[in-house]
Order: C-alpha cells, then sequence, then structure tokens
C-alpha cells in the first residue's frame, strides 16, 4: 500500500539529478520540499522511508490536523501558502521553522510581536509575485527591495531568499520567465547588502516544471502531485488564494 510513492520520489530524484548535471548545478544543493497539501499523514509517513522529511502545508487546519500523527517523525515542517495575521500565533504552535510566504511588512510586524514574546526565531523567504497575477499574493520584483529593508529590521526573523509561484501555463517560455524575474530579484537584493539578509534560497519549481526551475536557480523544489498523485481539485485552486 502506497508503495508507488516510493518510486515516485526515486523518479524525481532523477529529474532533479539529471536536470542539474543539464544545467551544470550541484544536485546537493537542490532540496526537496514535498508539499503535503490534501495528503493523508500514512501517505506522508510512506514518503519519510525515502530519508526526505522536507515537508510544506499552505493551509493552517491541515498543519493542525496532521500534527499529532507526523511529529513524532519530526519533519522539517515548513508553511507555503498565505498566512493572515490572526493565524500567527497557531502557526509557531505546529514547529514550522520556514515560512515561505512572508509578502508585506505588517505580516512581518506581528511575526516578530508573536516571535518576540515566545522567545523564538524563525527563517522566512519573501514571495515575489513574478507572473503579475492577480490571483496571486507577494510584492512586485521592484518592491523587493524595499521589504527586504523593512523585515531585517526585526532581529527574530531571518531573510534567507525568495520564493515565487510561477505562471500555470504549458508554454515554458512564459513559465521560465517567472523564473527569470525571481533570479534577477535575488541578485538585486545581493547587491544591495543588506545586513542580516541571506538570498541563498530560491523556492521555485513544482512538479511540472522543476527542471526549468533549477536551470535558473532554484534551491527548494515544491513537488506534490508527482509523489503523491493527482488531487481532487487542480493546483489553481490550492494556489488561487482569492478563493
Amino acid at each position: 500500500m502506497n508503495e508507488y510513492i516510493i518510486e515516485h520520489i526515486k523518479e524525481i530524484e532523477t529529474r532533479i539529478n539529471k536536470a542539474c548535471e543539464a544545467y551544470d548545478r550541484d544536485s546537493n544543493d537542490v532540496k526537496l520540499l514535498m508539499a503535503t497539501k490534501t495528503v493523508s499523514p500514512e501517505k506522508i509517513l510512506k514518503a519519510f522511508e525515502t530519508g526526505h522529511v522536507l515537508i510544506a502545508e499552505n493551509r493552517i487546519q491541515e498543519l493542525r490536523q496532521k500534527f499529532e500523527a507526523l511529529n513524532p517523525a519530526r519533519p522539517n515542517q515548513h508553511f507555503i501558502g498565505h498566512l493572515q495575521t490572526n493565524k500567527i500565533k497557531e502557526l509557531l504552535r505546529y514547529n514550522v521553522t520556514c515560512l515561505h510566504s512572508l509578502d508585506r511588512p505588517e505580516l512581518g510586524q506581528k511575526l516578530q510581536e508573536h516571535l518576540e514574546r515566545e522567545e523564538k526565531t524563525l527563517e522566512v523567504l519573501l514571495q515575489v509575485n513574478t507572473s503579475a497575477e492577480q490571483s496571486k499574493f507577494g510584492v512586485t520584483p521592484d518592491e523587493a527591495l524595499s521589504l527586504a529593508k523593512s523585515v531585517a529590521k526585526l532581529p527574530n526573523l531571518k531573510i534567507k531568499g525568495l520564493m515565487t509561484i510561477g505562471l500555470f501555463s504549458a508554454e515554458d517560455h512564459k513559465v521560465e520567465a517567472c523564473f527569470k524575474r525571481l533570479k534577477a530579484v535575488q541578485s538585486t537584493l545581493v547587491s544591495a547588502q543588506i545586513p542580516g539578509v541571506s538570498m541563498g534560497e530560491l523556492s521555485m519549481g513544482m512538479s511540472g516544471d522543476l527542471e526549468l526551475a533549477i536551470k535558473h536557480g532554484a534551491t527548494i523544489i515544491r513537488v506534490g502531485t508527482a509523489i503523491f498523485g493527482k488531487r481532487d481539485l487542480p493546483d489553481s485552486f490550492y494556489w488561487n488564494e482569492q478563493i
């Protein structure tokens, strides 16, 4: 039961290795993050048997529902969805080590207040809307520098890089343009030399476009359906944050 998950992860590893070889990347620099939205704890635990324990949810409700079953396995839990400020306290309750979707100064400030009270720190990625779609959150590429400077002033938040959700398109050149934009933002922020800001991580690329993401410098690949199978609703539903 669920043995297909093991095989699917091997297939993803092969894709990552081939892409790294093709684009002169070190495969050790690309982490596989398993996007586990709608996936049962049983299937996630099966995936852990491969040694991959980096997972992410995009809804607080699913973090809560799965926490008790998964916590004994000590996963490295990230959060990749849009975060409302009234959900911060709950987010911090579930051992999330990195937030991929810091997209506004006020969210940073509220996170800082909670973290300071709890004497915790949190790694964050700044979310950039590289596709210019109104259905997606994230700052524009031109606004990323301002956001980074704002968040860098918050001592309990540790900026580690950037995240984007590429365009959902069958046309590779349109998807690739999104990844190029994030890479350009990374270069801009590196050049700005903001104290305390690291730009080592680029979270981009999913099941269908991970090779293109690796080509343009992705260090975290977010893969769900190619490991766990298709969901009842398309990816666009889960990522369309206006729904």
